[in-house]
């Protein structure tokens, strides 16, 4: 029996058309077969950071619809007391770059917007109810200092 291997996070790009009837943005790679929920975040500055969630269990996916983010990953080694030496992983999203950013289970994230009125567009494979019972929080600055981005 083989080992359970870990998905690794990635950016699946898309792409967009223009012509004069205006413009269309897709990420045709991208799969809602799994899809249960999604809903839109839209911070009140560029100053709040939503930072540390992770799910042992539910697999996120992040589209930035306006604006910016920074989004850092984190794989957790323990749910319980989770490392503080663990390395995040940065991605930045634009909405001018049509890209989905896969959060596999067994991550953490955090994002800050890095424009006024980002909006963050998130589609998660698993419903509230189960999101809920699959929920840790951990202090925003535990792995990375959100005031140098």
């Amino acid at each position: 029996m083989q080992p359970f291997k870990m998905a690794e996070p990635e950016l699946i790009a898309g792409g967009q058309y223009i012509d004069k009837r205006g413009m269309i943005k897709f990420v045709n790679d991208f799969s809602l077969e799994e899809i249960k929920r999604f809903y839109i975040i839209k911070p009140s500055t560029q100053q709040p950071v939503r930072a540390w969630q992770g799910h042992e269990k539910e697999s996120k996916f992040f589209y930035c619809l306006r604006g910016s983010f920074a989004v850092a990953l984190v794989l957790i080694d323990n749910w319980d007391k989770p490392s503080d030496k663990l390395e995040p992983n940065m991605f930045y999203l634009r909405a001018e770059e049509s890209k989905i950013l896969t959060i596999p289970l067994g991550y953490a994230n955090g994002f800050k917007a890095l424009n006024e009125q980002s909006e963050l567009l998130v589609f998660s494979d698993k419903t509230v109810e189960e999101s809920i019972r699959d929920d840790y929080r951990y202090d925003s600055e535990k792995w990375i200092n959100w005031n140098r981005l």
